[in-house]
């Protein structure tokens, strides 16, 4: 009943109902009185689209941590006469017991409650209205349903001490539940009569009972015309329980499997065992048989076993007992049992820990009630994937998120699967996967980023995203993905690997994205952040990738953007770049980012006389003679100045140095560069540099423009001269070369 992830496009039906609980109020229903939501009174839902709104919601809630749960959200489904249900499957924390009762004169036939902790024996009672038409019920996990709260009497007092107290419910059985066929009480708490329980019951055909302790199984014999399908996984079972399943000849899918690693067992599994089973269930397709130890050896001698090609044909069986099969089986769980790896195995498909098949197989079958055995299933597709290629990639893919969406609160599953989606996700395998499916993996890292401060499912998940492409395919949850990033680099105590990862990504983020993105970034504290690991690192004396690309991304998120750079200034961020220009003066790469940076906030007219300090301008001065990272930092040092001459000697608000001193040192710096240099920078636009053309109050900031152009469109034509003539720079040159007041080699450099 897992819903699988897909890769096909999502169906109309899909979409529409996706989008109608998303809005609710706009949609199906109205709020009354600011809070119930109501359905509109001329709405009439069939069957088939109630159950897949009740269906989807259940799946939103689960998974979609942005998607809000309505209070009455059931009530919308108490009426039969305006909305259907039929079938449907309910999880966890989300249901409680005035859910159920909300619509409990619906006509249910399926109704599937998987780990509902917080239904108490109230459900119970709701379940009798369901009782002359449900066919198919399971009440798997539900460990407090057949619990009542007992009100014990006497005084005020003592009720505020102990308000409530469980008292176990025995009278309940299903009685009267006539048509009911299929049921499922795995997990079934202790001292709940199983017997008396499902005495009543006329003709079962499926029966699961998994990880319940029954001494005695004699009382199944009372369905051994009817039962199809028996499931006793983690019971431990004795010779008293093989007699009986052997007289359950009708059944079709037998499953005895265990989890080796859970309690000790004193049950092996013989040949004798399977012989019975094979002799006795005729009908039998899919056996399971996963976690068993074998008492005795019942494989055939090891030189017939390695004889010909692998063979499916129960004569042919590696395992003795199944050469007396008629047909080989549908399913054979041979999970963590050494059967697994023998040649010939009479089962189309069969789980065990062999290779990809076997194991893809295992996370198939046991995701959704078996997460002890799927984390275990999920680390052995991890060293697949690591080691060796992946054949069914697309498979494997769509098992794991399935795997990690359905059990969002299990560490071990968050674990595994984290460290696995890395290996499945990597360039290698890239080709073979759409957006649609790229898509998926991202919603479940940022799920398991949000539920796990776990260092390891952080480390998996970062590293997992550094498989996408940034920001484009990180578009769709850009909010989302930043303030997750953030959160993580705002904690206290910090690993340092993911710490590197995390400023690794929030830089690629605020790469080439629009201005609104970094506006939005820049609110939710970005800036604050990263000025926040800078003092970090300047305390420890450190100069590392971390403290490099804290400085990098700041220089992206202030591009063009005034509102950032106004909260660089704010939070002392001048004062952090003299720090650590003093402190790493040999550290190249970070001169160039610092200055990037600062290039940025030059170009803001209304932030330009908070650089204009004697102290700042000099600094500026004399990293025009900088010879670091090629030409960069003497560029972006004399782009700087370039803007703040620009706006003309009134504002040289300072004594020293004297304005025509840098002027003529800037001449000198563009003079000693070399035109054909390959740039370390990435333009968006060129309208900064344009403005600097069309005046006469700066010709060293005229030239510094037109050198910066001249020199992107002659190393980088096909990228820049599209740019520059989109801009209109092409009339801004022409007009420049006619104006009195601009140099001679400026104007040739124009030309």
């Amino acid at each position: 009943s897992l819903k699988m992830a897909s890769d096909s496009p999502e169906s109309l039906m899909t979409l529409c109902t996706d989008y109608c609980l998303r809005n609710l109020e706009g949609t199906l229903c109205y709020l009354l009185d600011n809070e119930t939501l109501r359905l509109h009174p001329d709405i009439f839902l069939p069957s088939e689209i109630c159950d897949k709104l009740v269906n989807e919601y259940v799946e939103l809630v689960k998974t979609d941590s942005i998607f809000e749960p309505h209070e009455s959200f059931f009530t919308l489904f108490s009426d039969p006469r305006s909305t259907r249900l039929a079938r449907i499957h309910l999880r966890e924390q989300i249901v409680q017991d005035q859910d159920l009762e909300a619509i409990r004169k619906q006509d249910l036939v399926e109704l599937y409650l998987t780990n509902c902790e917080k239904l108490t024996a109230k459900s119970l009672q709701t379940l009798v209205s369901f009782s002359h038409t449900l066919i198919s019920l399971s009440l798997f996990g539900c460990c407090n349903i057949f619990y009542e709260e007992e009100n014990p009497g006497g005084c005020e007092d003592d009720c505020l001490v102990n308000p409530t107290r469980q008292v176990l419910v025995k009278d309940f059985t299903f009685e009267g539940f006539s048509r009911l066929r299929f049921l499922n009480l795995g997990r079934l708490i202790e001292g709940v009569n199983v017997e008396t329980l499902l005495r009543p019951l006329a003709s079962l055909a499926a029966l699961d009972l998994s990880g319940i302790q029954l001494n005695d199984v004699g009382f199944l014999t009372q369905w051994k015309d009817s039962l199809v399908s028996l499931v006793l996984y983690n019971m431990d079972l004795s010779e008293e329980h093989i007699q009986v399943i052997a007289q359950l000849r009708k059944l079709r899918h037998l499953d005895i499997s265990r989890d080796h690693l859970s309690s000790y067992y004193k049950f092996k599994l013989t040949r004798r065992v399977l012989n019975l089973f094979v002799e006795n269930l005729v009908n039998l397709t899919s056996l399971d048989i996963s976690g068993h130890t074998m008492l005795e050896n019942c494989t055939i001698p090891s030189m017939e076993e390695k004889m010909g090609q692998t063979s499916i044909e129960p004569a042919k069986s590696s395992i003795a007992p199944f050469r007396g099969l008629k047909r080989p089986l549908q399913f054979l769980g041979l999970f963590e049992t050494s059967l697994c790896r023998l040649t010939h195995i009479p089962a189309y498909k069969v789980s065990g820990d062999k290779n990809e098949e076997q194991v893809l197989n295992a996370i198939e079958a046991y995701t959704e009630h078996r997460p002890e055995i799927t984390s275990r299933a999920i680390n052995l597709l991890f060293d697949i994937a690591r080691i060796e290629r992946c054949s069914q990639l697309l498979r494997a893919l769509q098992l794991v998120i399935t795997a990690l969406k359905c059990h969002k609160d299990d560490k071990n599953i968050q674990v595994t699967g984290s460290a696995a989606l890395f290996y499945l996700t990597n360039s290698e395998y890239r080709m073979e996967q759409s957006v649609k499916l790229r898509r998926q993996v991202i919603q479940v890292v940022l799920n398991g980023m949000e539920s796990y401060q776990e260092v390891t499912v952080q480390r998996n998940c970062c590293l997992t995203l550094c498989n996408f492409s940034i920001p484009e395919e990180l578009e769709f949850q850009y909010r989302r993905v930043n303030e997750l990033l953030l959160n993580i680099l705002n904690q206290s105590r910090q690993d340092e690997s993911i710490q590197r990862i995390a400023v690794h990504l929030c830089n690629a983020l605020v790469c080439q994205v629009d201005n609104d993105h970094k506006e939005a970034v820049g609110k939710m504290g970005f800036v604050m952040t990263m000025l926040k690991l800078i003092q970090k690192k300047l305390a420890d004396k450190t100069c590392d990738q971390v403290m490099e690309f804290s400085w990098s991304a700041l220089w992206n998120i202030t591009d063009e953007t005034p509102d950032n750079c106004e909260m660089f200034l704010n939070y002392s961020g001048m004062k952090l770049f003299l720090e650590c220009l003093k402190e790493f003066p040999e550290k190249q790469e970070l001169h160039r980012n610092m200055l990037g940076l600062l290039g940025n906030v030059a170009e803001v007219k209304e932030l330009r006389p908070q650089l204009m300090t004697s102290q700042f301008i000099s600094v500026f001065s004399n990293l025009l003679e900088s010879k670091a990272d090629g030409i960069e930092v003497s560029y972006n040092a004399c782009g700087v100045l370039s803007h703040i001459m620009f706006d003309g000697p009134e504002a040289w608000g300072i004594c020293e140095p004297h304005r025509e001193e840098v002027v003529k040192r800037m001449w000198a710096a563009i003079q000693s560069w070399d035109i054909n240099s390959r740039r370390n920078i990435n333009y968006r636009s060129f309208e900064p540099i344009l403005r600097l053309l069309p005046q006469g109050i700066s010709p060293v900031s005229q030239h510094w423009a037109t050198w910066a152009l001249y020199n992107l469109v002659s190393v980088y034509p096909d990228k820049y001269c599209p740019l520059l003539i989109k801009e209109g720079g092409i009339p801004l040159l022409k007009d420049m070369i006619k104006m009195a007041s601009a140099r001679q080699e400026t104007k040739e450099m124009a030309q």
